[in-house]
């Protein structure tokens, strides 16, 4: 025993020498780019020659689900630049090349197949990344990174060139961005940038292969990226483009024909400096091609959310995420011009945009509902936000919005903060102030208060966010005279405290669960003069496995109180599903039931609700989908309602330019009016139908035909009746100089 101890003894000694020659794995790495004097034809074929002394790069670390492990296959990357671009060239090797998940898709739509791509932060601030991925048959995909609590986003467009190609043990990829699709310091000297370059490998598990490990105890990534050096001499040229579009629709209303309406529209973007750029537009198109995903509101309260889509308000919005959602630009509907300036100098960034919209839509929030209406009067929208780099990767902002009419006027002003005040934690904060004049009519109408007055908004939140550990506090206090109607903020006149516990445990290879982890929350929501609304107790386990597969279990219970009344003992349970059981196929369910309140009615209700969905790729160029929802909601007495929703897709691409798409949403809500404290229908029903053709180029040149239309049905008419149709013409192009 005492040789034992000894020996214990001397190992337990020599424990900080050991640690201190190992190597660290997590150790920044540096990369030098080769210069180019030929510009390499972009087929997704690397020949030696095109690129001469390029030295390949091996992707050669799986972080997810392993934790920093061998990749499970070889990756060789290539890194070339000239004046008019970047490239970058990929090698994908595979031994079971018939395994590869490649499809024909539209841009930004292939996520679920194999792909492979760079990430650049160009300014390395290690904040903000742009992100592009291309899979083996070419199909784009670009996002813009904000790592300072913004995350990916997978609406930003830029114009870059790709082609991927499978050959007989590998794809190959090759990638070529130019200086003007990019954002960088203003610097003709030698830049330093930080990569990634990443490699999604989707099997059993979806592998994420990438340049460098990635230390999970740090809750940022752009601050883990390798750099990039060798860069000199970057120009963007002119970097203007001119997009005129022309759209053409007419639409037929309860059988009366309508005319053809033509508008003509001019964006135009100038990259004054390789890092601020300038969008104008006169009559700008703002059309929407691809339609909302359906939502249901029965038994809702406050307003439903939509993403915005439109490219002139896409450019540049990571500048404009606050922690509040103080700026919804869905909010301008029919804009006569606009203009906006971003960009970044050095720490400090930002921008600033204008519309003048000639309708004034409103969100009209509550502490237990909202209302959306609309005013027919113009008004002008503004926002102007700065942000500046602080420490080592924290910022502070400053917020100011404004949008005012003719008897109409709301302002908000505010600072907020993002603070990393250690690997794992990070503090974030902001204060707004608003005033707000409201028109007589909404005065009258929604009981708002007349005159001008004003009130504040206060949001904090501090995240630990580990390998194993997760937890997280937030605090929230919003007063009941706040507006900000440049946003999307439906719930005013409360305050709202959470607090949150999760632990994670990690899967070896020999395993066959990738993860799990269990977790609970605790929240409290009241208002300002102290009536509860909330308080819930709710605690998950979760694993994923197999066949990309995911599985959650939530479970709770909560007091509630409505309208004046108490809904105490609340139980309720909810479970979400996902798995991927063959190349084509995906599927997914969710399951939410319980005890909940029949807001109609202000009384006591349980609630069913089922929501699967599948997605099958019939061939590389043909995907059918569905997602189908149904939901109960009984009282005392009987069923009140059963809703159900249907969105089917199937989506032809011929090539990588061109696909047709069917799109069909149907809603079916049946009710029992005998449970009814008021008039409704028994019965309303809609149809959805929309035939789309799209042709592009790019993201900006592009040709959209298509035909839609608007069945109704409601009261004792149950039968679908067209209420319009529309047929419309949309073409853009981008002239670049």
């Amino acid at each position: 025993m005492m040789r034992r101890s000894i020996v214990a003894l001397a190992v337990l000694v020599s424990l900080p020498a050991i640690a201190q020659n190992a190597p660290d794995i997590f150790a920044r790495r540096t990369f030098t780019i080769s210069r180019i004097e030929k510009p390499i034809s972009v087929d997704g074929v690397i020949r030696a020659e095109e690129w001469p002394n390029v030295t390949p790069i091996e992707l050669s670390w799986e972080t997810f689900p392993g934790n920093n492990i061998p990749a499970p296959v070889k990756t060789e990357a290539l890194l070339a630049y000239d004046e008019q671009n970047i490239y970058i060239g990929f090698r994908a090797f595979d031994p079971k090349p018939s395994e590869i998940r490649a499809n024909l898709t539209d841009r930004d739509t292939a996520f679920q197949d194999d792909f492979i791509g760079v990430v650049l932060d160009t300014f390395n601030d290690e904040r903000r990344a742009f992100e592009f991925f291309v899979n083996p048959l070419g199909v784009q995909m670009d996002l813009a990174n904000n790592d300072v609590g913004g995350g990916e986003d997978s609406t930003w467009d830029a114009i870059w060139d790709s082609a991927g190609r499978i050959h007989d043990d590998r794809y190959e990829v090759e990638i070529a961005i130019p200086w003007g699709a990019l954002r960088f310091r203003a610097d003709s000297g030698d830049q330093t940038w930080g990569l990634d370059m990443v490699r999604i490998y989707p099997r059993s598990a979806r592998h994420r292969i990438g340049l460098h490990p990635q230390d999970q105890n740090r809750n940022c990534y752009i601050c883990q990226e390798s750099k990039l050096t060798g860069l000199t001499g970057l120009t963007p040229g002119r970097n203007i483009e001119i997009d005129p579009t022309v759209t053409s629709h007419r639409t037929d209303v309860r059988q009366t024909r309508g005319s053809i309406d033509i508008e003509a529209g001019l964006t135009g973007r100038w990259g004054v400096t390789p890092n601020l750029t300038l969008n104008a537009a006169i009559n700008p198109d703002f059309s929407q091609v691809e339609a909302d995903s359906a939502q249901l509101d029965v038994n809702t309260t406050f307003a439903l959310f939509f993403n915005e889509k439109r490219p002139f308000f896409l450019e540049g919005a990571d500048f404009f995420e606050t922690p509040f959602n103080a700026i919804y630009t869905r909010t301008i509907a029919s804009p006569d011009w606009g203009g906006k300036l971003t960009g970044k100098q050095g720490k400090s960034g930002g921008g600033v945009f204008a519309a003048r919209d000639s309708v004034t839509n409103l969100l009209i929030p509550g502490s237990q509902g909202s209302s959306v209406t609309r005013v027919s009067q113009e008004n002008v929208a503004g926002v102007a936000r700065y942000r500046h780099d602080i420490w080592k990767s924290s910022t502070v902002g400053a917020l100011i919005t404004n949008r005012s009419g003719n008897d109409y006027s709301n302002r908000v002003a505010g600072f907020d903060g993002f603070f990393r005040v250690k690997a794992k934690d990070s503090i974030s904060a902001q204060l707004l102030a608003s005033s707000t004049r409201y028109p007589d009519e909404i005065v009258r109408d929604f009981d708002q208060p007349s005159g001008s007055f004003s009130d504040r908004a206060f949001r904090a939140r501090y995240v630990h966010d580990s390998k194993n550990w997760f937890w997280q506090g937030t605090y929230e206090d919003v007063g009941e005279d706040f507006r900000a109607d440049s946003g999307f903020m439906p719930r005013v006149n409360y305050t709202f405290a959470n607090a949150g516990l999760q632990r994670m445990w990690w899967g070896k290879k020999e395993n066959w669960w990738q993860r799990w982890w269990i977790g609970g929350d605790w929240d409290r929501t009241a208002e300002q003069n102290g009536q509860e609304l909330e308080e819930e107790y709710e605690t998950w386990f979760g694993f994923s496995g197999p066949k990309q597969s995911y599985v959650e279990f939530d479970i709770g219970m909560r007091d509630r109180f409505f309208n004046g009344v108490s809904f105490d003992g609340e139980q309720f349970i909810n479970i979400y599903s996902e798995i991927t059981p063959h190349k084509r196929l995906y599927a997914s369910i969710q399951l939410n039931a319980g005890d909940t309140i029949d807001f109609a009615n202000t009384r006591p209700a349980t609630r069913l609700r089922l929501a699967p969905f599948v997605r099958y790729r019939v061939t590389r160029n043909l995907q059918l989908s569905t997602a189908y929802t149904r939901e109960h909601l009984n009282v005392d007495g009987g069923r009140l309602f059963v809703a159900q929703l249907i969105e089917a897709r199937g989506v032809y691409q011929f090539n990588l330019r061109t696909f047709v798409r069917l799109l069909v949403q149907y809603t079916d809500v049946e009710r029992n009016t005998e449970l009814y404290n008021q008039q409704i229908d028994a019965r309303t029903k809609s149809l959805f139908p929309q035939l789309l053709f799209s042709y592009k180029i790019n993201s900006q040149t592009v040709l959209f035909v298509g035909y839609s239309s608007t069945r109704l049905a409601d009261g004792a008419n149950v039968d679908l009746l067209e209420n319009d149709r529309t047929f419309f013409v949309k073409i853009g192009y981008a002239w670049i100089f």
